[in-house]
């Protein structure tokens, strides 16, 4: 598919500019994932089967040849990606063309940040130390990674991908977001933390538009604990932190 413009200013709280060089998601999120209903919704795709066949903008790499240029002094930082993933587990061209996306960002001195849910490859090492590498992280259950997750990348994988890039010396970042209640997954929150206690920034965000969230009995109480346990594991490990608006609600 191709496009007329790819650099696009996002809404996102955390974010700036954001680039979205495929549509659709190999990863497949149940949670459910909103860009794919977005995505259905404007009829961009069919259906969940037709968003799991991710299509990459062909002129993707021209386009920004000639918006960046344009943009370059009014960007603080680009994100890679806030409606796909940028290192799709099962397809080396998205990941192919999202190293060419941040090689062309890195020429023009601008500050890149990822995300993904599949590996974080090595070669990301090779670019300037300003850039963001992140994983999105909230279970280490392998049962609720397959349910809500199905085709992402196992949770040891992922997270080691973000701790060789932290060792050598690379900015990383952790999404524990969309964290979900205690009726969907029992874990501990403080023991996730501990496993990612090396990285620079956590965000943390609520699990949204699924009911088994408000059938759980003083959901908001839950929410306002785990942001509370995240700020003050943060500031004991001298680590940045965002939590996500409507996440803590004061009762």
């Amino acid at each position: 598919m191709e496009r007329k413009k790819l650099l696009y200013k996002t809404g996102v709280e955390y974010g700036d500019y954001t680039i979205n060089h495929v549509l659709g998601c190999a990863h497949g999120c149940t949670y459910p994932c909103y860009a794919f209903m977005m995505a259905r919704r404007f009829g961009r795709v069919k259906d969940y089967n037709d968003w799991l066949q991710p299509r990459l903008v062909e002129n993707a790499i021209d386009l920004l040849k000639k918006e960046i240029p344009k943009k370059q002094k009014s960007i603080k930082s680009v994100h890679l990606c806030f409606t796909t993933d940028p290192f799709m587990t099962g397809y080396p061209e998205v990941t192919e063309m999202s190293l060419e996306i941040i090689k062309l960002l890195d020429h023009y001195g601008i500050k890149c940040t990822a995300l993904t849910k599949g590996v974080l490859p090595s070669e990301l090492s090779k670019f300037d130390r300003k850039h963001e590498w992140g994983i999105s992280l909230v279970s280490f259950d392998e049962d609720f990674r397959k349910q809500y997750e199905p085709f992402s990348i196992d949770y040891p994988t992922r997270l080691a991908s973000m701790k060789s890039l932290h060792d050598l010396d690379c900015k990383t970042w952790v999404s524990i977001e969309p964290y979900p209640t205690p009726n969907i997954v029992e874990q501990d929150l403080r023991s996730l933390l501990s496993q990612v206690s090396f990285t620079d920034r956590i965000i943390f965000g609520r699990l949204h538009y699924n009911k088994l969230v408000s059938a759980f009995p003083g959901y908001q109480n839950f929410y306002n604990n785990a942001g509370e346990t995240v700020i003050a594991f943060c500031k004991e490990h001298d680590i940045d932190y965002h939590i996500k608006a409507r996440t803590l609600i004061d009762l």
